[in-house]
């Protein structure tokens, strides 16, 4: 399981477990480094990719299924022990989603609490018909990733840093860029027993409910179908 997860600090008291997921082109220290400042009362697992960190010599994923099929391989066996939770931001979202669906729908599993950022929802017509971006050349790439901020100029000018972000970035917008899920498959995976979504303040996502009402919504909820977000990333 190392091989999948990071976990610095192991608790099997905890009563409960939180899964992150990382974000495109991310690794697993950053969130792994919860598990020294939670209480006692949760076990922080981060999650791995291969292509970088210790897997940095394996090859990439190509599609969201090789990402959900390591993680429940991974962690099945813990994740029937006790309750779990998941915490996904932008490409994480979308991972932690998918790794939720396939444990409801073949495990009959599902966490307690998802907490999801940064991302629109799988059947979004907007993130769908978004151009894709991990098709572009590395220059190219490069100049629209200045042009939607967030990363520092410094970083982007800096060959030896693009040479280890780049490549694992690329990879995961390309798996994130042909993921999808019918709006349908969503419904039936979010049922009424669904337990509790939070989805942090990343943008405005909004609730669609069977009388095909809307309502924006940034908290907790129950009964939820789905958010689909409002804002583009």
């Amino acid at each position: 399981m190392e091989k999948v997860i990071s976990c610095f600090r192991w608790r099997p008291e905890a009563v409960t477990r939180l899964i992150c997921f990382p974000w495109a082109g991310g690794g697993s220290i950053h969130y792994a480094r919860w598990g020294t400042v939670l209480n006692s009362s949760v076990e922080v697992f981060a999650v791995k990719l291969p292509g970088r960190e210790s897997r940095s010599r394996e090859p990439f994923f190509d599609n969201m299924q090789q990402i959900v099929d390591e993680v429940i391989s991974a962690l099945l066996p813990l994740l029937k022990e006790k309750p779990f939770a998941m915490f996904g931001h932008s490409f994480g979202a979308l991972t932690s989603f998918a790794v939720a669906e396939d444990l409801k729908k073949v495990h009959n599993l599902e966490p307690v609490h998802m907490f999801l950022s940064g991302a629109s929802a799988p059947h979004s017509e907007t993130r769908l018909k978004a151009p894709k971006r991990s098709a572009l050349s590395d220059g190219e790439f490069l100049r629209w990733l200045a042009s939607v901020g967030g990363t520092p100029p410094e970083l982007l000018a800096n060959p030896d840093v693009v040479r280890l972000f780049l490549p694992a970035l690329k990879a995961d917008l390309r798996v994130a860029e042909n993921y999808s899920l019918e709006e349908r498959d969503i419904w039936r995976f979010h049922r009424q027993d669904v337990r509790r979504l939070s989805l942090l303040p990343e943008g405005c996502w909004e609730r669609k409910d069977p009388a095909g009402l809307h309502h924006k919504h940034s908290g907790s909820c129950r009964n939820a179908l789905f958010m689909t977000k409002v804002a583009t990333m």
